[in-house]
């Protein structure tokens, strides 16, 4: 047994004077992380307590009431005449002893490891970036979205509610919702048939965990949203593919494939599709709602991007023509509004959600029911309609000026439609070139370039790059350097 003095006692206790938590306990909480690590063994002696306060330049009192604490927890015993020694009915092994403290870099046990759930995203620090097609947080309007949070939180009568949250959602801003889906989407539903969800993600992995189980076929057009792709993998499914034309997935290849083997989900991006930004068009809409009635299965229907709409009412969701409950519509609220301002929602018979609902109260039984009142008042008082008129006509003329950009300075490379609605362009090059060593160039010359932004395949090279999130000056500058990098790669 090591004498007290020997003990490195300022080795493993370190006390923050700053702290909120009173330093007895810190001294205490420092011992017994010593004691679990075996660098203080069983029947250990500790340094008296005045000893030990000279030390750590502490009041004796301190040390005396760490000890105090100690004892009463088990740690250590107090031997009257005798002192303090560290308890001998620890299981302690002897094989944990340590130097220092330190915190194991790994665990002790097996887990499941994912290498399809890495995530695909990157992270740089670029004074210019393309992304996938993200709203410009800085047209947000901060004064509204401040003001009715503040009066949410304020006000007495929702105090009560921040004790209990109901996993279904809040009533208000459900009701609120429903008027809002009925009047922008066609959407005839009740609160019944509505599910509040953080993201468009969420959505999607819940749906995933009630539908899906291993070699389920789930069909996604031959360029699709790489995070639905995941989450339907990570459940085992079976992604099958089929092309995509300039009036969206190809209904007739997938008739073709339904007479080959049974498909459990279709997942499909209508209104814009991703990457591509088409339209699904109205033909072949029918086609795919005829095609889930026959054969039975289920049509995931993603409308990320309904609200950005520049020249024509968009085309209602596939939903609203709906009549056997063959559609999961999936989409987000206030995609325009800064990114903790949003919320996903997803529509669907009652049946299934009901069974959404069991597992919505296990991932995030919480909520966040001051967000979703905020958003109920934004919607009742015209707020999102503002908003949204006033943000459109400048994503409106963000998208004429890439349009005219890369018209003017990219028509040698590649080809592109101008997008109805969204966020985003998709450029399609005439000339395969390596959009990995494009990506690096543009790097280097400080734009980012995302590799999810980039699509390439024998039969495509492509990408889809963003303007919502740039302005005049951003998008002419961030177009330059790429134009700069395709002119040194060719």
């Amino acid at each position: 047994m090591p004498s007290p003095v020997d003990i490195p006692y300022r080795s493993f206790i370190q006390i923050d004077r700053k702290s909120s938590t009173p330093v007895y306990l810190q001294i205490a909480n420092e011992f017994i992380k010593a004691i679990q690590r075996n660098t203080l063994s069983a029947n250990s002696k500790l340094l008296g307590t005045r000893a030990l306060s000279n030390l750590l330049g502490t009041h004796r009192n301190t040390i005396v009431a760490a000890y105090d604490e100690l004892a009463a927890q088990g740690w250590i015993s107090i031997q009257p005449n005798s002192g303090a020694y560290v308890s001998a009915a620890l299981p302690i092994d002897e094989k944990r002893k340590i130097n220092k403290a330190t915190y194991p870099a790994a665990t002790g046990f097996s887990f499941k490891q994912s290498l399809l759930l890495d995530s695909p995203y990157e992270q740089g620090n670029f004074q210019y970036i393309l992304n996938d097609g993200t709203p410009d947080i800085r047209l947000t309007q901060i004064d509204d979205l401040s003001r009715i949070y503040s009066s949410t939180i304020k006000r007495k009568g929702n105090r009560r509610k921040m004790d209990y949250y109901n996993q279904e959602g809040s009533e208000y801003f459900k009701e609120q919702l429903l008027a809002y889906l009925h009047l922008s989407r066609g959407l005839h539903v009740s609160s019944t048939n509505v599910l509040i969800t953080r993201s468009t993600e969420m959505s999607l992995f819940i749906i995933s965990e009630i539908l899906l189980k291993p070699n389920d076929k789930v069909v996604v057009a031959e360029l699709s949203y790489f995070s639905a792709n995941m989450i339907f993998q990570k459940n085992g499914a079976s992604i099958q593919t089929i092309p995509i034309d300039d009036e969206g997935m190809d209904t007739d290849s997938l008739a073709r494939l339904c007479e080959h083997m049974s498909i459990r989900m279709v997942y499909v991006s209508a209104q814009h599709h991703y990457p591509t930004t088409v339209t699904l068009s109205a033909k072949r809409r029918i086609a795919l709602l005829a095609l889930a009635e026959k054969y039975g299965f289920a049509i995931v229907e993603d409308d990320q991007d309904y609200d950005f709409h520049y020249n024509k009412q968009p085309m209602l969701p596939i939903a609203t023509a709906d009549t056997k409950g063959m559609v999961i519509y999936v989409s987000s609220f206030g995609k325009s509004l800064v990114p903790g301002f949003r919320t996903g929602f997803i529509v669907a018979p009652e049946n299934l959600m009901l069974e959404m609902r069991k597992h919505l109260g296990i991932i995030d039984r919480q909520g966040d029911v001051l967000m979703e009142q905020a958003l109920g008042e934004m919607i009742e008082e015209g707020v999102i309609h503002r908003h949204l008129k006033k943000s459109l006509k400048i994503y409106k003329e963000r998208r004429d000026q890439m349009a005219e950009l890369l018209q003017h300075d990219f028509s040698s490379y590649l080809h592109t439609n101008i997008p109805t609605g969204g966020l985003a362009f998709w450029l399609e090059f005439k000339v395969p070139i390596n959009l990995l060593k494009l990506s690096r160039d543009c790097a280097q010359k400080g734009l980012f370039l995302p590799k999810t932004n980039l699509y390439q395949s024998k039969r495509i090279t492509g990408m889809r790059i963003g303007f919502g999130n740039l302005n005049s000056e951003e998008l002419s500058r961030s177009l330059f350097l790429l134009k700069s990098s395709l002119d040194s790669l060719n």
